[in-house]
């Protein structure tokens, strides 16, 4: 099945310090693509994969679950590790999830995390129907474009799968056990007026990780997909300054070339 013009990863070749982006469920990279190529002008190595079962149509998804996003990530992760002196890791949503998984995982591996309105929890009385519910509905309506930034859209499905819903809400459990293993520097980034995940996810994430070197940053201008949204180029500035502060070298080893 043929990737959704706009949605296709993208990678990049720059120095010896790496960033990997996460995109979230149902999106694509597509939303992050902004954020990526603001880092790629700055000489960093960045990949942002695209998710199994995301980016074509939605029929794709519902053969997939976390293990397989994760895998992806993972992979990439290990490409970069072995391309770079330091790795940081980026998320949105479920991407930031992702990202928090690696970090339990990898420990010093990974220098340190920037999270975007980061899910912690399938939310609403639906959620504890999904164990059932799955066997008899295929799909809910879809979460993409949640943006304020009139004319910005995001590629993602306008149907969710049950059965990859359900996977979401395993996956988000596992996560929030394995917060307390998470001691990277973390910038989270999260929007009030958010309305696919609540600000409550971003507390709950903060209130769990082992992390000493925290720094939390509201959007007061933005919804859910805010590197879409008016405080994208915040977010990019002030990722890029925690990058600066963590790696100093950042974008000033090895060539460059477009990805």
């Amino acid at each position: 099945m043929p990737v959704l013009p706009g949605a296709e990863p993208f990678r990049h070749e720059g120095g010896e310090v790496g960033v990997l982006l996460c995109h979230g469920f149902t999106g694509s990279p597509q939303s992050l693509r902004p954020w990526a190529g603001y880092l790629a002008e700055r000489g960093l190595t960045v990949s942002l994969p695209l998710l199994p079962g995301h980016g074509t149509r939605w029929e794709d998804m519902a053969v997939t679950g976390w293990q397989d996003w994760y895998a992806e990530v993972d992979r990439e992760l290990r490409a970069l590790r072995a391309r770079c002196e330091q790795v940081f890791v980026f998320g949105l949503s479920m991407g930031g999830a992702l990202a928090l998984r690696l970090a339990a995982k990898h420990g010093d591996e990974i220098t340190g995390l920037v999270l975007v309105n980061p899910a912690n929890k399938v939310h609403g009385l639906s959620a504890y129907a999904l164990p059932v519910a799955r066997h008899v509905v295929r799909t809910t309506k879809g979460l993409t474009s949640d943006i304020a930034l009139e004319g910005s859209e995001e590629i993602g499905y306008d149907r969710v799968p049950l059965h990859a819903a359900h996977s979401v809400r395993t996956f988000f459990r596992l996560v929030d056990a394995d917060l307390p293993q998470v001691t990277q520097p973390i910038v989270l980034l999260h929007s009030p007026q958010d309305h696919v995940v609540p600000p409550a996810d971003s507390a709950r994430i903060l209130s769990r990780v082992s992390s000493r070197d925290v720094d939390e940053i509201l959007l007061e201008q933005s919804y859910h997909v805010a590197t879409l949204d008016h405080d994208a180029e915040r977010i990019f500035d002030e990722s890029y300054r925690f990058i600066d502060r963590l790696a100093p070298n950042a974008g000033k080893k090895g060539s460059t070339s477009g990805g």
